[in-house]
């Protein structure tokens, strides 16, 4: 049987798959075997150690019970989901891993930390669903950074619009808007609505990010369709800073804000479908 043969240097996924390859095999266990332990197909795991497909969460800490390798491969998935991230997207979701506050406002869609699985495969599928799914684990891994023993302090501000933009169909939005509600349990995450009835407010330039550390600048962050931008411009800051004040103050409050959500799930994406097709109210 012809072995590819991997640079464990060339990249997170490959030293994965090397190194995954290494312990199996160090551990006297074939592809069928390990699969047969941790319920999968031994085809799967040769795709992983082969870095032709990116291993999950799940994955890792499953091999990690069933090689006795004490915590290596979950340490390491974190590094090789990140990778999966655009480049010029990658420095961003450091700092943000580290941000002690993060304020967003999103005037389209949900914020990325707060996205559901179905709502984030339907964001990202947009145009093409090339690797969609080491995509879709890489962006739920970002989500890690509000499951830390001290999260960061976050407040986010959702245009309306948001609530309304069907993305990925009604299913997939009334499991997103009720996740919103669920987030109300955090003690560190806010969630305010800007309604269209604002009117005219300070994002209506589009959305964008503000970083602050504990020991590091803060860092105001905006997204073009190419790229993203970061600064640590104290200028920019500080106009950041004042323009969250203005739309937070004309958000709604946080309990109007939930009813808002909870009103438009129920008006807007309420109806579940039947196994016939047909909707009912």
């Amino acid at each position: 049987m012809h072995i590819r043969e991997l640079d464990p240097d060339a990249s997170p996924l490959t030293y994965f798959g090397a190194e995954l390859r290494r312990k199996r095999e160090a551990a006297g266990m074939r592809l069928a075997d390990l699969g047969s332990v941790i319920f999968c197909t031994g085809s799967l795991i040769g795709q992983i150690e082969t870095a032709r497909k990116v291993p999950t969460r799940d994955f890792a800490e499953r091999v990690d019970a069933a090689l006795g390798t004490d915590g290596f491969f979950s340490r390491l998935v974190g590094l090789v989901l990140r990778s999966q991230l655009p480049n010029w997207f990658q420095p961003y979701a450091e700092m943000e891993a580290r941000a002690a506050y993060i304020s967003t406002y999103q005037c389209q869609l949900v914020y990325g930390l707060l996205q559901t699985e179905a709502y984030a495969r339907a964001v990202l599928g947009t145009r093409d669903e090339e690797d969609i799914d080491a995509r879709v684990a890489a962006r739920m891994e970002r989500q890690r950074v509000l499951e830390r023993e001290q999260p960061p302090v976050t407040w986010v501000v959702l245009s309306e619009a948001v609530l309304r933009q069907q993305v990925g169909g009604r299913e997939v939005m009334r499991e997103q808007l009720a996740h919103l509600l669920d987030l109300r349990k955090r003690r560190w995450l806010d969630v305010q609505v800007l309604p269209f009835e604002a009117g005219a407010h300070t994002g209506l330039m589009g959305s964008f990010n503000l970083l602050r550390f504990d020991n590091d600048p803060d860092i105001a962050y905006t997204e073009d369709f190419i790229q993203g931008h970061m600064t640590a411009d104290p200028a920019a800051i500080k106009e950041g800073a004042a323009r969250y004040d203005h739309l937070q103050a004309a958000a709604l409050s946080l309990e109007d804000s939930a009813a808002l959500i909870a009103h438009v799930m129920e008006e807007r994406y309420g109806s579940e479908p039947e196994p016939d097709g047909h909707d009912v109210a």
